[in-house]
């Protein structure tokens, strides 16, 4: 089913997309492709499995008409884009050891990296400000600690440094508007490759967000989820207009509980948790696979695979605005009014594709 609102006007003049695009990948693309193009206000990004097991990543329409599609080597999970630089990341799923790094447009060879020894990805990560730097959730499983890792942008993306995320199972990360600050979500959740995607801590686990400097990789401010919710592992992460933090989160714990899933925070004040109704609480299962902010509607979204739901809340009130059933919901990401959301049974915007689109869409075009 699609969950997207339709709007009159269009985010941007289809021409002036179309410039943005460059005429000479539609060139290059099946006619198909190129006719979705032509129609098209805004392009996403989402990773997928095909029919035939073999995985890769896709680039859509807002509709979700496919326009092309890159291989990778294996299932991906969560992605970035850099709009100054027009570089896309597509993350190895969990404990996969292996980034993708390719142009919407087609306009570079895709370059693979992996992981150092010691280290896994751990599914997304984000540019800096100036599309330089690539910023990468990282376990050291040997040490049992999250890493930031840092790479170079100008030279095929080197690893350069790295830097702590100051916490356990470092999964999603975020970028604030002004380039100054990491917002990363520690899960809490202890894993190591030799036991596959297995959590190890579950009696003991320590879910944080933190707040880091781009420019030292130094600690801000951390924030740990209260003792009554250690089992609240915080999982994804995205920024409102306003500078306000929102995290989401999945439960670990007993399946009858019914604990707050979402909230938000700016930088300096205690975290507060988004005060749902009963039923819609009830119906995000415990577990949100996938948040996103529309900053120009002041909405956000939040989607619910095990629950098959997306919802969306007011950013001020933090009011439900709209709550609509989604059969393995996966991906969100902002539309021209509202949000587009994506599903593990091919389902885009108002398109069913014969792919498994996976948990994460990015948006590669501008609105």
């Amino acid at each position: 089913m699609a969950y997207r609102h339709i709007s009159g006007q269009n985010l941007t003049d289809r021409r002036t997309f179309l410039t943005m695009a460059g005429a000479a990948w539609a060139a290059t693309l099946a006619p198909k492709g190129a006719f979705a193009l032509s129609r098209t206000d805004a392009i996403y990004a989402s990773a997928f499995m095909a029919p035939n097991g073999s995985y890769g990543v896709a680039t859509l329409t807002e509709a979700g008409e496919i326009i092309e599609q890159v291989p990778l080597p294996a299932r991906a999970h969560g992605m970035t884009w850099s709009p100054v630089t027009n570089r896309a990341v597509a993350f190895a799923r969990r404990p996969g050891t292996y980034a993708m790094i390719f142009a919407p447009d087609d306009s570079i060879e895709p370059i693979v990296i992996t992981s150092v020894e010691g280290r896994h990805f751990y599914g997304h990560g984000c540019f800096s400000a100036d599309g330089r730097l690539l910023y990468a959730t990282e376990n050291d499983f040997a040490g049992n600690r999250g890493m930031i890792g840092v790479y170079d942008g100008t030279d095929r993306f080197a690893r350069i440094g790295e830097f702590p995320s100051y916490g356990i199972g470092p999964h999603d990360m975020t970028l604030s508007a002004d380039g100054h600050m990491l917002v990363v979500a520690n899960g809490g959740i202890e894993t190591h490759p030799d036991f596959g995607r297995t959590k190890l801590n579950l009696d003991h686990m320590e879910p944080s967000l933190a707040l880091i400097d781009t420019a030292t990789g130094n600690l801000i401010e951390r924030h740990a989820m209260p003792d009554t919710l250690r089992q609240l592992s915080t999982r994804h992460v995205d920024i409102d207009a306003t500078g306000k933090i929102w995290f989401a989160c999945q439960y670990e714990g007993a399946r009858n509980d019914l604990p707050p899933l979402a909230g938000s925070f700016a930088r300096g004040e205690d975290i507060r948790f988004l005060d749902l109704p009963e039923e819609v609480t009830l119906a995000l299962a415990n577990y949100i696979g996938a948040i996103a902010v529309n900053r120009r509607d002041g909405l956000v979204g939040l989607t619910s695979p095990k629950g098959g739901t997306a919802v969306t809340v007011d950013a001020r009130t933090g009011l439900v605005v709209r709550q609509e059933q989604l059969a393995d919901a996966a991906g969100i990401a902002p539309a021209a009014d509202g949000f587009v959301a994506s599903s593990y049974s091919g389902t885009f915007g108002k398109t069913r594709s014969r792919v498994a689109w996976d948990q994460h869409i990015v948006r590669v075009g501008k609105l």
